[in-house]
């Protein structure tokens, strides 16, 4: 089964979009605050097939956290998760080669669709 990294500052959201992977079959590791540093060696640490992450989080947001994952590891899909709906934000990410940006509130069949849409281009 696919490993899945959640990053969200908050536990709440975190908890949540760990517990519906987690109940779909997919193995999951959750990371709450997380610094651009940390970033590289905990993805190759870790060795994610995917990583599910909040946009809008000190220190590291979901964009820095996207450029650094990907060096670490390059092409690992990314998901990102936001209330935001400006459209530099969404252009940046886009740019970055995200592979997908869900909307706040997150819907459980949305985000398992995603998830699994993503997965299957990975392969």
């Amino acid at each position: 089964m696919p490993k899945i990294v959640v990053v969200d500052d908050s536990k709440l959201m975190r908890n949540l979009i760990q517990h519906i992977l987690e109940q779909a079959g997919h193995e999951v590791e959750a990371w709450g605050d997380v610094t651009a540093m940390e970033v590289a060696d905990r993805i190759l640490a870790s060795d994610p097939d995917l990583v599910v992450t909040d946009y809008q989080m000190p220190g590291c947001n979901g964009l820095t956290l996207a450029r650094m994952a990907r060096k670490a590891k390059p092409g690992l899909p990314i998901v990102v998760v936001t209330a935001l709906h400006d459209a530099q934000v969404m252009d940046g990410l886009k740019s970055q080669a995200v592979n997908q940006i869900l909307h706040k509130p997150l819907k459980e069949e949305e985000l398992l669709e995603t998830v699994a849409a993503v997965l299957a281009q990975a392969v």
